[in-house]
């Protein structure tokens, strides 16, 4: 009616294209491929963004330090209060952004590890695809040679037989011409 209760129609089984789970595995490991490409790229742009943020804690500490000699030489003790309490916040910051640093950089090793070994069993399994096209090629076209020289035994049996059936009909002619002459009177 309206093709919602129509069965789909299911693919007999053995008449799939044997490369089809061969480009069936390669398109998927593509796709994996990709989400390793795009996790390095994550990596790297958070690999930048640490760089960028210890530099600049570096920078405020170094900073923070010639300020917090300034308030001391002034005597203003609440000023470097506040700026020792700012430093150590910042030397935080950095620690925190150099652990994080570390984390990302094992990452990013285990990451480039992956995406090695994943790349050589991807083409591992493109080279297998491209023997196993060949191998079914060669294979199809010694079938079509075996199939064609099948068919030539299968018509060379024909005429056997068909010869046998004439010769067959000659020895019966022969025999009911022995018969007749036998059976006639003889003068």
């Amino acid at each position: 009616m309206f093709g919602f209760f129509k069965k789909k129609a299911s693919k007999p089984a053995g008449s799939d294209d044997p490369l089809a789970a061969f480009d069936s595995v390669l398109e998927s490991m593509e796709r994996q491929g990709q989400e390793l490409r795009k996790s390095a790229a994550t990596l790297l742009t958070l690999k930048t963004q640490f760089a960028r943020d210890e530099s600049r804690y570096q920078q405020q500490l170094k900073d923070l330090e010639g300020r917090i000699s300034e308030a001391a030489d002034l005597g203003d003790a609440k000023a470097e209060q506040v700026l020792r309490n700012d430093r150590v916040a910042t030397q935080h910051r950095l620690e925190e952004t150099l652990k994080a640093r570390a984390r990302a950089d094992e990452d990013a090793s285990l990451l480039t590890f992956a995406v090695q070994e994943h790349m050589s069993r991807l083409e591992s399994l493109k080279e297998e695809r491209v023997s196993a096209q060949a191998r079914l090629s060669a294979g199809l076209v010694v079938s079509e040679a075996l199939q064609s020289r099948v068919d030539e035994v299968e018509r060379v049996l024909k005429l056997d037989r068909a010869r046998d059936e004439i010769e067959r009909a000659h020895a019966l002619a022969d025999i009911y011409r022995e018969d007749a002459r036998k059976k006639k009177p003889q003068r």
